[in-house]
């Protein structure tokens, strides 16, 4: 009976010196794990710090992805810079000035196709711009009324003005019947020899112009309306 329990003292001494030494490799497997991802995690953030960086790279340092950006980025900026300023000096000077009815001048400027500004100048200041926006533009300057067409031509005469509501006869033959719509904002039917409405202006808080076939007509937002050959 004593060689028995001493046989089974031995084997559970072994069993649990087995257990223990698998305990300690497991700790150690779960040690070694933590500091491979702490080693990692540190790695990521630092790679996240330099990221931040200039150009991406740590201490300011370029890649090659940042610089062939960088050139791509300079390229595109010197082809604009390059493309802007003609447009900006062509806009800026005028295609030609010319003297008005009452002795300004008004300085046409080209903006694009069938795109004109025409500034109204007296004594070195802008007293009035006109600007054809698919259309054709107007003017009354204090009885001098001016057209600005899509062809950037400029026409100004003095006078001759009619104030509606009602219906007037214009130069070339025309008639105007003009309607108040709402304040500050006038219709004018421009009608044809037989009665037939060939155009129709209208003044909606600023003035409009009109060139009908060479007679220019001038509708302004207070209702009056003059024509010129």
């Amino acid at each position: 009976m004593t060689t028995r329990r001493a046989r089974r003292t031995v084997r559970s001494a072994g069993l649990v010196a087995v257990a223990a030494a698998a305990a300690f490799s497991l700790t150690a497997c779960q040690s070694g794990g933590n500091d491979a991802a702490a080693g990692s995690e540190k790695k990521i953030s630092s790679s996240a710090s330099r990221s931040t960086g200039n150009g991406g790279a740590p201490d300011g340092a370029k890649t090659s992805a940042d610089k062939a950006q960088i050139s791509v980025q300079t390229g595109t900026s010197a082809a604009h810079r390059a493309t802007a300023p003609a447009a900006a000096a062509k806009a800026a000077s005028p295609v030609r000035t010319q003297t008005l009815a009452d002795g300004s001048k008004a300085e046409i400027y080209e903006l694009g196709d069938q795109h004109y500004r025409a500034e109204i100048v007296s004594r070195g200041s802008v007293l009035a711009t006109l600007e054809t926006k698919g259309q054709d533009a107007g003017l009354d300057a204090n009885d001098m009324f001016v057209v600005l067409t899509l062809s950037g031509e400029v026409h100004s005469w003095m006078g001759g003005g009619h104030t509606g509501p009602g219906t007037f006869k214009l130069a070339g033959g025309w008639t105007a019947k003009v309607t108040k719509i709402g304040e500050l904002r006038y219709r004018a039917q421009i009608l044809g020899n037989e009665g037939a409405v060939e155009a129709t202006m209208e003044a909606n808080q600023h003035d409009t112009g009109l060139d009908a076939n060479g007679v220019y007509i001038v509708l302004s937002n207070g209702g009056v309306i003059s024509s010129h050959l």
